[in-house]
């Protein structure tokens, strides 16, 4: 038997919130998620991208910050590992 024609969703813990203002939504990931903004790196000068991450739980989330002010969740997951950049001998 198949599934044909049923989609299949993904639930999100923060599912109702895909974009917010970003201080709200800076609030919220503090607050609760325990999160702290670890990264952030500009992808063009109307967007940076933020990587948020959790101490307690090894959760992280990307965060697409625009200039107008919104911020948007653009993915997240569990088992964040910081690895230590490599040394390059050249």
């Amino acid at each position: 038997m198949g599934c044909a024609g049923t989609a299949a969703y993904a639930v999100s813990p923060i599912g109702e919130v895909l974009c917010a203002p970003s201080d709200e939504l800076a609030r919220r990931l503090t607050q609760q998620y325990g999160e702290t903004r670890l990264a952030t790196g500009v992808r063009d000068p109307e967007q940076v991208m933020e990587v948020w991450t959790s101490k307690k739980s090894d959760d992280w989330t990307l965060v697409m910050t625009y200039a107008s002010g919104t911020s948007c969740i653009v993915a997240m997951g569990e088992a964040f590992i910081m690895t230590p950049p490599s040394e390059d001998p050249a």
